[in-house]
């Protein structure tokens, strides 16, 4: 029985170790493993995670700084050095904030087509004539809604309010009045006027339509008052 039993376990010897053996991975030549990498690194993931010529000329620069800010190299250089380098770190600043400084308040209002609900990229000076061509013609509520964008218009072109492309007729009459306070009730009408044939469907008149032209004539002649901003400059 003994004897039985060692020769089952010897024939089936070959075949257990076979299972382990193909169970265990097996090691690529070079030629294979590069290939498996550079499989692997084609992978768009990879490719994503690559940096760019920016990202690499960048690493160069400060790769360069800190090595000739090594004692080594500033023994080297002598007492030249840091003026120089320090002269170079502030010529890097002025250009970075010239070319990503914070934009203007005209650059944003500019760029933004979107006045009151409506893309119009129209000047003040071409919605007041719009406006005028409107009244001439009896169409008191066409009148009245472009000569209030013409008011908007201008204190965005003048730099003195910037509002959101969202923003309400009532929202650029309270930024309109920070830098006229003295107008304050003047703007609030005119804004009212606007809702009112815009929004709530009133019938516009010549009068209405007059007084919004004397109140953007008077903003066009008023000195503004120092804004906020430029004051705390």
């Amino acid at each position: 029985m003994i004897g039985r039993a060692l020769r089952v376990a010897l024939i089936a010897l070959p075949t257990a170790v076979g299972a382990k053996l193909a169970a265990i991975p097996l090691i690529p030549d070079g030629d294979s493993a590069r290939e498996l990498a550079e499989k692997e690194l084609s992978k768009p993931e990879y490719q994503e995670a690559k940096p760019t010529l920016i990202d690499q000329w960048a690493r160069a620069v400060i790769d360069w700084l800190i090595d000739l800010l090594t004692p080594q190299h500033a023994v080297d250089l002598g007492p030249w050095a840091a003026i120089v380098i320090g002269a170079l770190l502030i010529a890097a600043l002025i250009a970075v904030l010239l070319i990503w400084g914070r934009p203007r308040r005209s650059q944003t209002g500019r760029t933004g087509a979107v006045l009151l609900g409506s893309a119009d990229d129209r000047t003040a000076a071409q919605l007041r004539a719009d406006a005028d061509r409107a009244a001439r013609e009896g169409d008191w509520i066409e009148a009245i809604v472009l000569r209030y964008r013409a008011v908007a218009r201008s204190l965005i072109e003048r730099d003195l309010i910037a509002p959101a492309p969202g923003a309400t007729a009532q929202t650029i009459a309270r930024e309109a009045a920070v830098p006229f306070p003295a107008e304050g009730e003047s703007l609030h009408a005119a804004a009212v006027a606007f809702d009112d044939v815009r929004y709530l469907g009133h019938p516009g008149s010549a009068a209405r339509y007059r007084a919004l032209v004397e109140t953007d004539d008077r903003l066009g002649a008023l000195r503004p008052q120092a804004l906020p901003e430029a004051v705390s400059a």
